[in-house]
């Protein structure tokens, strides 16, 4: 190390004690390693392993009685299951577009953290399909969509993109390892980055227009909403990027320099606040005129969606304010902050769903039945005047399941894969 600050040379590679002690540090994080990737990672895959057969238990129990058992009905036809849809689809494209970015535009990255975002973002695009499927009352009928498809969709245009995405995510990785292995040329890695940086893009513009495209729902129907779900993917995916990458470095997993951290905070507060913007001219554009828009408006300030509209703003706030005050930048705040980014764009994409559904876009509704709504005995005032809809608890569970699918992939990835760089692949150097 170097310090020119005060006129003198520090070398600590001449100095012998800190030799010794940057050995020791190694050593010690090796033994770390190798003992969370032994035992701690067993008992990680086996929880995740059992929660995922849960799951599948609670989805069997679905269809064999019916999506009547869960809490969606024909006025909100999309619950809980697409809210994490959405989610998990930001959090996969955050984490490969902050994992592409740096080797399509030839830059610095984040001190060999690259391997290890991209295995998230498999995960979480995993997770996403997940959720697609068990949102399906017949996934036995899934055939159909292919045979019968309608290529003028968006929903068509998000399976064909979220699958060319999940491979080309895989590729990517298998890439990356063979790059590193001398197997494959910089400037091969650096095409498949940019292929990569694209569709990820692609994949969350194409989640959003499948509702930015509807135009009887009021809340939808913004051409802001594309770059708005890719702003978001980036805040929940870079935050999603430094949490495991302080867990990792936190059991010796990864070396992983303090200011490599510095660095993702700093993105991390700025996509912060692009995505607040985006929201700010988004409720601006449908309060101001004092039409139809402000009861969007008033529905997430001050409705039922208020709890998830200011748990949002207070928690990105936190968040950025945590990312660019210097003396706040510790890791324990760095992962609260992350987290509560996390919370905040989950919230939102709640806002999003549930309010399209909370207005009504039809002036006769027609008779109420409880295959319609849970509370259709209390009138269209009774509906309309709290949520419209919450999940059941087999929801929950189905849900909970699913994501312990993406940990396990997750797990699997750190246990069997080469995710750590080369020059950390051996805890004796």
């Amino acid at each position: 190390m170097t310090d020119f600050s005060s006129g003198a040379v520090l070398d600590d590679d001449l100095d012998l004690g800190a030799a010794k002690g940057r050995a020791k540090a190694r050593e010690s994080a090796g033994a770390k390693a190798a003992a969370w990737g032994g035992r701690g990672l067993n008992v990680a895959i086996g929880v995740s392993a059992v929660l995922v057969v849960a799951g599948l238990a609670l989805w069997a129990m679905q269809l064999s009685g019916g999506m009547v058992q869960t809490g969606m009905r024909n006025l909100n036809s999309w619950g809980l299951y697409i809210a994490s849809f959405m989610f998990f689809v930001g959090l996969s494209a955050g984490g490969l577009i902050i994992s592409s970015v740096p080797k399509a535009f030839g830059i610095a990255g984040f001190g060999g953290i690259s391997k290890v975002a991209v295995m998230s973002s498999i995960a979480c695009t995993v997770a996403a399909i997940g959720m697609v499927v068990v949102d399906l009352g017949q996934p036995a009928r899934l055939w159909e969509l292919f045979a019968y498809s309608n290529l003028g969709s968006p929903l068509m245009w998000d399976i064909l993109v979220l699958g060319t995405y999940l491979i080309l995510s895989c590729v990517y990785l298998w890439a990356q390892v063979r790059a590193e292995a001398g197997k494959m040329s910089h400037t091969a890695l650096r095409v498949i980055s940019v292929v990569a940086l694209v569709c990820a893009v692609l994949v969350h513009s194409v989640t959003a227009w499948i509702f930015g495209l509807q135009q009887g729902r009021e809340m939808w129907h913004t051409a802001l909403l594309a770059p708005w779900f890719v702003s978001s993917a980036l805040v929940c995916g870079t935050a999603l990027v430094m949490v495991v990458a302080i867990g990792l470095r936190k059991v010796g997993y990864l070396e992983l320099d303090q200011s490599y951290l510095v660095k993702l905070a700093k993105l991390l507060g700025a996509f912060v606040m692009v995505d607040l913007y985006f929201f700010g001219c988004d409720l601006l554009t449908e309060a101001f005129p004092a039409g139809s828009g402000i009861e969007v408006v008033q529905m997430l300030v001050s409705g039922p969606l208020a709890p998830y509209f200011w748990t949002e703003i207070a928690g990105c706030a936190a968040c950025a304010v945590i990312c660019f005050v210097p003396a706040l930048r510790t890791n324990t705040l760095l992962v609260i902050g992350s987290l509560l980014a996390i919370a905040g764009i989950f919230c939102k994409r709640v806002q999003l769903l549930v309010g399209g559904f909370q207005i009504a876009n039809l002036d006769y509704a027609g008779p109420l039945t409880s295959m319609q709504h849970t509370a259709w005995d209390s009138g269209l005032s009774g509906i309309y005047g709290g949520m419209v809809y919450w999940p059941t608890p087999l929801e929950f569970g189905v849900t909970f399941g699913v994501v312990a699918l993406g940990f396990l992939i997750f797990f699997l990835g750190l246990k069997f894969l080469p995710l750590r760089p080369a020059e950390e692949a051996s805890p004796s150097k």
